[in-house]
């Protein structure tokens, strides 16, 4: 509930919330009911929850498990009345097919709860960490409702580059995710907890907005930083100087 009032306090005009975040307020007593009331007061929109896990390389019982466990945050995201879940890869190399075959899946599974499994990949793990890994899932699910999730740093992390993004139309975009990368350490060093807010770092940018408006994206741009030395601070504060940052970000391109 901070997190939302923060969020519109300081500009926001939506929010992603976690999984995680909404099980914790269930386990407390809340109900996701006062959650999505709360949204509503603060005039915020939910364009993703994060995440579904397991799903992507598995089969048998463990695939099942992973599946039944969509469905609990499916029905979470459509209950905070989220546009899209984000379906994140595992850290093992991945069978692209397979993973394919069972995002069609959670496609299928998607349209039973309203919401759309937005895929995801990331550049820290040894598998679906660049845009190609990502697309090559989604053609093999061949799905109206198939999208993915872009973000600077996983695709400066994985290794790949900018011009990934280009050709990749904008509806078939579920969410910008926004950040910037540091000089150091090193590209193949970098975790999440090195990401820095947009500007301060040596990724362009610009040139990525550029791709965006060019592909005609009118979809979320979402600040997300796991930065400890920002978790130190002031809440309010980093949201208000990540949204500043933001907005510089885009008023330069």
């Amino acid at each position: 509930m901070d997190k939302i009032r923060i969020a519109s306090e300081t500009g926001y005009s939506a929010i992603e919330l976690w999984n995680d975040d909404l099980t914790a307020y269930e386990e407390q007593g809340g109900s996701l009911t006062d959650v999505k009331k709360a949204l509503d007061d603060y005039g915020l929109s939910v364009p993703t929850v994060i995440a579904l896990h397991g799903w992507l390389n598995t089969t048998g019982e463990e695939h099942q498990e992973a599946i039944e466990d969509a469905k609990r945050r499916m029905a979470q995201a459509a209950a905070v009345g989220s546009t899209y879940i984000i379906s994140s890869p595992p850290r093992e190399v991945a069978d692209l097919q397979l993973g394919g075959e069972n995002y069609r899946e959670l496609l299928e599974l998607g349209r039973e709860f309203g919401v759309k499994p937005a895929m995801e990949f990331l550049g820290f793990v040894d598998g679906v960490n660049q845009v190609k890994h990502a697309w090559k899932v989604m053609e093999v699910a061949d799905h109206p409702d198939s999208t993915i999730v872009l973000d600077p740093f996983h695709i400066y992390r994985g290794g790949g580059a900018i011009d990934d993004m280009r050709g990749i139309p904008g509806e078939k975009i579920a969410v910008f995710h926004f950040n910037d990368a540091p000089a150091q350490p090193a590209r193949e060093a970098q975790s999440d907890a090195d990401r820095v807010y947009p500007g301060d770092g040596i990724l362009d940018l610009g040139q990525m907005i550029s791709i965006l408006k060019n592909a005609g994206y009118a979809g979320v741009i979402s600040l997300e930083l796991f930065n400890p030395n920002y978790w130190e601070q002031d809440p309010a504060e980093v949201a208000r100087i990540g949204l500043e940052k933001m907005k510089a970000a885009l008023s330069d391109s």
